[in-house]
């Protein structure tokens, strides 16, 4: 084989190497959790809305950020922003209940009745497909290092930013970029 075809085959094995796989997500949109009560929880049904999502903890030094989360979900969810829990056992074991434990923890102390998923796993090779996907379009910095990692996806799907566990429900960096985000009232 010639240089000039070795290096045209190794410049296109290079380029077809970098192609999307056929089927690969583009859009947050392309997922699906498992509702914590039971039952698809399909993330295109939010099409349209603002979802900030994340992983959640029942006994984390960031528990309390239930609260603001609530509050979000209460101050936005008539505006086009949906809030989505997805419990986490994966830093410092400190989600070990069950779904119906979990659920009951949330409402009962915070009043929480924004959508919580079952318990997923949301780091390193097992972690669910949505955080697999955001960590590889966002990059290694953007994955969860702890509960209460927020991401925030845009109305089309598109992740528009994260925040991560320090970073308060009630902060004016997360109110502004779901501002923001948030689709414009005709």
């Amino acid at each position: 084989m010639s240089r000039i075809s070795a290096a045209f085959s190794l410049a296109l094995l290079t380029l077809v190497a970098s192609w999307p796989a056929v089927g690969e997500p583009g859009s947050a949109h392309d997922f699906t959790f498992e509702n914590i009560s039971g039952g698809a929880l399909p993330l295109k049904q939010y099409r349209g809305k603002v979802v900030l999502v994340v992983n959640t903890a029942s006994f984390c030094g960031f528990t309390k950020q239930y609260e603001g989360l609530q509050a979000l979900w209460r101050d936005y969810e008539n505006k086009g922003l949906v809030v989505l829990g997805v419990p986490s056992n994966d830093f410092g074991a400190q989600e070990p209940g069950s779904e119906s434990e979990i659920k009951k923890f949330c409402q009962g102390a915070f009043g929480v009745s924004f959508p919580l998923t079952k318990k997923e796993v949301v780091k390193g090779e097992a972690a669910h497909p949505f955080y697999a996907w955001a960590q590889a379009t966002l990059g290694d910095e953007a994955a969860p290092k702890w509960n209460f990692h927020k991401y925030l996806v845009g109305p089309d799907g598109r992740l528009v930013g994260w925040f991560p566990s320090r970073t308060e429900p009630s902060s004016p960096a997360i109110r502004k970029a779901i501002e923001v985000a948030l689709p414009k009232q005709g």
